[in-house]
């Protein structure tokens, strides 16, 4: 038997889908490891086919979601190192909360609920799903412009557009105004809470110094909320990187730092079956 994990799951954010992970799944697999890359319900034809239809996005439900990728997860036969980018990430967090998991991953992460920062990038870069209260039912896209200021503000025009084209879609109106905007303010715990207070696998967040949607200040303010449990959770910067940090130049550095983490780090492997 292999003493670390054989499988890696990634877990892709809002306004994507698995497509998102296609440069890593292919160097992560060259690294002898299984890839898997789940959509979330709804979300499992392609791109251009949500751009075509976007009703699954629009009726998107979270606590499916979860379900969906935890059952995933458990059909692994050795607990599979989780990593997630964006909301992927505040899903990352919520299936290692479960018990789910050797080690994860959280780049560019979305916040669990209880982060209060918000700061004015993010409410710029979120403003065209949160300037009409009709968008909470509906499926909410980036012009290419907005996608520039809020992904990839570190490309030109040229590679951003490229980017936008190939992979963007449109996101859940209502996971982005109750999950980024609603939930720290509704009595009792919502969806996107978890136990900060609890032991789990452990977990690295990965923040990028110039991501504009999902800043350093959120993802510290996340990491941080973590300083009770006595799980190992660490927090790293990077300098230069923008929310396209899995695609844009020099990703591999990033997808190498984040898996070389999780393997040193992950959890003594034990059977999931049963």
């Amino acid at each position: 038997m292999n003493d670390r994990p054989d499988t890696v799951v990634l877990v892709h954010g809002l306004w994507m889908t698995p497509r998102s992970w296609e440069h890593w799944v292919t160097h992560y697999e060259a690294r002898g490891f299984r890839v898997l890359t789940p959509a979330y319900p709804g979300f499992e034809v392609e791109v251009e086919a949500l751009r075509a239809d976007p009703t699954p996005i629009a009726e998107a439900d979270i606590v499916a979601t979860i379900d969906h990728l935890a059952s995933v997860v458990r059909s692994v036969d050795t607990p599979p190192i989780i990593m997630g980018h964006s909301f992927g990430g505040a899903l990352t967090q919520m299936l290692l909360a479960r018990g789910l998991g050797a080690a994860g991953v959280a780049i560019d992460s979305a916040p669990t609920e209880g982060v209060r920062v918000n700061p004015v990038s993010q409410v710029k870069s979120l403003f065209p799903a949160l300037n009409n209260p009709a968008k909470r039912h509906q499926a909410v896209g980036f012009t290419a412009e907005q996608f520039h200021y809020a992904f990839t503000n570190t490309l030109d025009a040229e590679a951003s557009q490229a980017a936008y084209d190939r992979y963007a879609i449109a996101a859940p109106g209502k996971w982005v105004w109750d999950y980024g905007l609603i939930a720290n303010f509704k009595p009792g715990h919502q969806e996107t809470w978890v136990d900060y207070s609890a032991d789990r696998a452990p977990l690295l967040f990965i923040a990028g110094a110039e991501d504009h949607i999902m800043p350093p200040s959120v993802n510290r303010s996340n990491y941080k909320h973590y300083k009770k449990s006595p799980a190992l959770t660490e927090y790293v910067e990077l300098e230069g990187r923008d929310h396209w940090t899995c695609a844009a130049p020099g990703w591999e550095a990033v997808a190498d730092q984040a898996l070389d983490w999780a393997v040193e780090h992950a959890q003594p492997l034990r059977s999931t079956a049963g």
